[in-house]
């Protein structure tokens, strides 16, 4: 005898659908703009040529094997492997969370900008060995480590969830 019941959907709270698709289209748009950034940089200039953007900026080619600000960076290529794993890792767990769990809409963005983040350093980690970097800040001679498109929606993705966890009143029961 065959149960003729309809099969329920099960509907994840909170952010819509269509929300949590268009944050994975957020994070696609950064991994393009970050890809064809690095591109652009790797096909115009010598490794560390310099163009002035302004005073305090200037494009110019470097490659990271490590981590942030070239950490591990010189430790004989298992830290390629092992940050590749990590970006990997850290990867599938924004994906699912932003599929799969409770939030608000400005941590879905926060979330979706780390994740194109991490993806476009992954992909410069995968096919290179090493991640592409060409901002270059400065005042005078004091440079800053230079960092890419990826590192920077990283770094505000990052801001917007400390923003959110210092200013934002949030109810006991946690959305994550």
């Amino acid at each position: 005898m065959k149960d003729n019941k309809p099969i329920k959907i099960m509907k994840i709270p909170g952010i819509a659908t269509k929300y949590r698709i268009l944050f994975l289209v957020i994070s696609f748009i950064i991994v393009i703009f970050d890809q064809l950034t690095k591109f652009i940089v790797r096909n115009n200039l010598t490794l560390l040529q310099s163009v002035k953007v302004n005073q305090y900026c200037d494009w110019t080619l470097a490659y990271n094997q490590g981590a942030a600000f070239s950490l591990l960076a010189n430790e004989g290529g298992w830290q390629r492997i092992f940050f590749g794993i990590i970006a990997t890792f850290v990867s599938m767990i924004l994906a699912y969370y932003i599929l799969n769990k409770n939030y608000k809409a400005w941590i879905g963005v926060a979330i979706s900008f780390i994740l194109g983040g991490a993806v476009g350093n992954l992909i410069d980690r995968i096919i290179a060995g090493r991640v592409t970097d060409f901002i270059d800040w400065h005042i005078g001679d004091h440079h800053w480590p230079a960092f890419n498109i990826a590192d920077s929606f990283i770094c505000i993705g990052v801001t917007m969830i400390i923003i959110d966890s210092l200013f934002f009143k949030h109810s006991k029961q946690s959305k994550w």
